[in-house]
């Protein structure tokens, strides 16, 4: 790899995540595991640069720059997992995209495999990292079905917060619907935290759906289906992480 000319070589964790590996921050660690070959060489260090010149593979399989950004929306089933790949053999929710495009995409965000809804995939990786930043806080809407009664006081609970051994889970709104259909609204998404914050209170959940991401909506679109996001839609999303962020500096 020529070192000259730096300044026209891009860090390769945005390289990949411009080549639609994976996000910026999900292509650094597939640089640490040992994945990434830059002219035949195993590259291990994320401060490594790459030019137009240079040979790209991960996992043995050559990456490229995409000219074309994908922002896709998709309505996950249950029983699809959120990743590149499934080392136990699971369905992969990206497969249900591959009859549609060419581009390698991968998720933003996660939905455990027995959650279903919104799941927005997207093969740039500035998008991607804006979203994904915990500073970002966009708000994400579910609609849960519960095997017990969700009572006012539990509702209110939940929006107050509550510990699971030793995690701190908190949600913005929860509003009983019925008395066991709940929406709730999160800014965090830590990792099965809707379910945990119920569990903690010993109700179950028999469905949990996302229906919304800011100002993204899923409105009709079916279980298995998906559609590229409008313009407006991408603007929104990147105007409410902005808008967000600079509120949170205003009040630092």
């Amino acid at each position: 790899m020529d070192a000259a000319d730096s300044s026209e070589k891009t860090r390769l964790q945005a390289y990949l995540a411009h080549c639609g590996v994976a996000s910026r921050r999900a292509s650094e660690q597939i640089i640490l595991d040992g994945r990434v070959a830059v002219n035949g060489q195993t590259v291990t260090e994320l401060g490594t640069k790459v030019g137009e010149g240079d040979k790209v593979t991960v996992d043995g399989k050559p990456v490229h720059l995409e000219s074309r950004k994908c922002y896709v929306l998709l309505n996950k089933p249950a029983g699809f997992v959120c990743s590149a790949s499934d080392e136990k053999g699971r369905q992969v929710a990206a497969d249900l995209l591959r009859d549609s495009y060419k581009e390698r995409l991968y998720n933003v965000g996660r939905l455990d495999m027995y959650s279903k809804g919104m799941i927005l995939f997207t093969n740039d990786g500035d998008f991607a990292a804006k979203l994904s930043h915990p500073s970002s806080q966009i708000e994400k809407e579910y609609i849960v079905e519960t095997s017990q009664d969700v009572s006012p006081e539990t509702a209110a609970l939940l929006e107050h917060g509550v510990r699971v051994d030793n995690v701190f889970y908190k949600c913005v709104r929860c509003e009983v619907l019925k008395p066991r259909k709940i929406k709730i609204i999160l800014i965090e998404g830590k990792n099965r935290e809707i379910r945990k914050m119920l569990e903690s209170q010993n109700i179950g959940t028999r469905s949990l759906v996302r229906v919304r991401i800011g100002n993204v909506n899923l409105d009709d679109l079916r279980p298995g289906e998906h559609r590229d996001l409008t313009e407006k839609e991408i603007k929104g999303l990147l105007q409410l992480c902005k808008k967000i962020i600079a509120t949170r500096i205003r009040n630092a």
